[in-house]
C-alpha cells in the first residue's frame, strides 16, 4: 500500500517534467521569433544598425529611417508573423482532421482555389486595381477587400469540401487524396488562366505579379485582419485541442470519448479554409508554409496539441520572416517573390514526407 504513494509522485514528477519540456520548446521557438523579427527590420537594401532600429522604434529616429522602419519593413514583418502563422495553424489542424502528413492548404489546392476566386474578385468583379503602373514595379492594390476576402473564401471552401468528400470515401490513402489535390489545383490553375485571357494586359500582369506571393502588397488594414482572424481560430483551436488529441487515436476512438466529430472536422476544415484564402487573397500563393512547420514542431513537442498549435503558428511566423529576409538580401535591390523561395524549400520536403508516407497510418 505505501508503494502507491510514491508511484504517484513519481508519475506527478514525470508529468511536470514533460510540461517544463513542452513549454521550454513553445519559450525557444517564441525567442526565435522575436530574433526573426529584428533580423527582418534591419536586413535589407537600407542598411540599418541596432541602435538605427531603436530610435526608430521609439520615435526619436531620422526621418528617412523611421520611413523605412514603419513604412516598408513593420508591414512586411507583421504581415509575415499574420500570414506564417495562419498557414502553419492550418496546416497543422488539417493534418490532424484528415489523418493526412501531408496535408496543407497548397498541397490540397485550397490555396489554388483560394486564389481562382480571388482573381475573378480582381478581374472581373473589380476588387483590385493597379498601382504604380508602366514596369516591373507594377503591382496590385485591394480597393474592395471584403469583396476580394468573400471571393477567395468560396473558392478555398469550395476545395475544402471537396476533400472533406474524398477523405470519407473508403480507401481515400493520403497520397490519393494529396493527388486529387493536384487534380484540384490544375482546375484552378486553370481557371485563373481563363481569367487572365479575358483581362486587358495590365490587369493580366498585376494577376501575375501577384500570384507570385509578395509580403510587402499588404496594408496595415489587411494585416490587421489577417492578424485578427488568426487570433479568433487559435483560440478555438487551442478550446479543442483535447479533441484534436483524442482525433489522434481515430474518429471512432474520438466518438467514444465524447468529441462531437461530426462538428469539429467540418468545422475545423472551414476555419482552415478561411485562414488560408484571406491570406492568398492579400499576399497571394505562399506555398509549404503550412506543410513545413508542424512537421519541424513535432519533432519537438510531439502530437500533443496544446502545444503543437502554439509551435506551429509560432514556427509558421518564423519561417515566413526568414524567407522575406532572404528575398530581400540576395540579390539586392531586387526583393524576390517569397511564393518562389518558399516553394524551393518546401518542394524537397514535401517529396520526402510522400516517399516516407509514416506518422499516420
Amino acid at each position: 500500500m505505501e508503494s502507491l504513494p510514491s508511484a504517484d509522485k513519481a508519475g506527478a514528477a514525470l508529468y511536470r517534467h514533460y510540461l517544463r519540456r513542452k513549454r521550454l520548446a513553445v519559450a525557444v521557438t517564441a525567442a526565435v521569433v522575436v530574433a526573426a523579427c529584428l533580423l527582418s527590420l534591419t536586413a535589407g537594401s537600407s542598411d540599418l544598425s541596432l541602435g538605427d532600429l531603436l530610435l526608430a522604434l521609439v520615435g526619436r529616429g531620422t526621418r528617412q529611417t523611421s520611413a523605412v522602419v514603419w513604412n516598408v519593413r513593420a508591414p512586411r514583418l507583421f504581415a509575415a508573423v499574420a500570414v506564417g502563422a495562419s498557414l502553419a495553424l492550418s496546416g497543422c489542424v488539417m493534418q490532424n482532421v484528415l489523418r493526412n502528413p501531408l496535408a496543407s492548404a497548397s498541397t490540397l489546392g485550397v490555396s489554388q482555389g483560394a486564389s481562382f476566386g480571388a482573381a475573378v474578385a480582381i478581374v472581373c468583379f473589380g476588387g483590385g486595381t493597379q498601382i504604380n503602373a508602366g514596369g516591373a514595379s507594377a503591382a496590385l492594390s485591394i480597393t474592395n477587400p471584403a469583396l476580394v476576402t468573400t471571393c477567395a473564401f468560396l473558392g478555398g471552401i469550395a476545395t475544402t469540401a471537396v476533400i472533406l468528400l474524398l477523405s470519407r470515401l473508403r480507401g481515400a490513402s493520403p497520397p490519393a487524396m494529396v493527388l486529387a489535390g493536384v487534380a484540384l489545383s490544375s482546375m484552378f490553375t486553370g481557371g485563373v488562366t481563363l481569367v487572365q485571357y479575358f483581362a486587358d494586359d495590365v490587369m493580366v500582369a498585376t494577376v501575375v505579379y501577384w500570384t507570385f506571393g509578395s509580403l510587402g502588397r499588404a496594408g496595415w488594414g489587411e494585416i490587421g485582419l489577417i492578424a485578427a482572424l488568426c487570433f479568433l481560430a487559435f483560440l478555438f483551436f487551442l478550446r479543442r485541442c483535447w479533441d484534436y488529441n483524442a482525433l489522434e487515436g481515430g474518429s471512432h476512438t474520438a466518438k467514444s470519448l465524447g468529441v462531437p466529430v461530426h462538428f469539429l472536422i467540418p468545422a475545423s476544415m472551414a476555419i482552415c479554409a478561411l485562414l488560408a484564402s484571406v491570406s492568398v487573397a492579400f499576399v497571394g500563393c505562399i506555398s509549404f508554409i503550412g506543410l513545413i512547420a508542424p512537421h519541424i514542431m513535432r519533432r519537438f513537442v510531439g502530437n500533443d496539441y496544446r502545444f503543437l498549435l502554439p509551435c506551429s503558428a509560432l514556427c509558421g511566423a518564423a519561417l515566413l520572416l526568414l524567407s522575406d529576409v532572404v528575398c530581400r538580401v540576395l540579390v539586392p535591390p531586387v526583393v524576390l517573390p517569397i511564393g518562389a523561395l518558399t516553394s524551393f524549400l518546401g518542394a524537397p520536403l514535401f517529396l520526402y514526407l510522400l516517399m516516407k508516407r509514416r506518422g499516420f497510418s
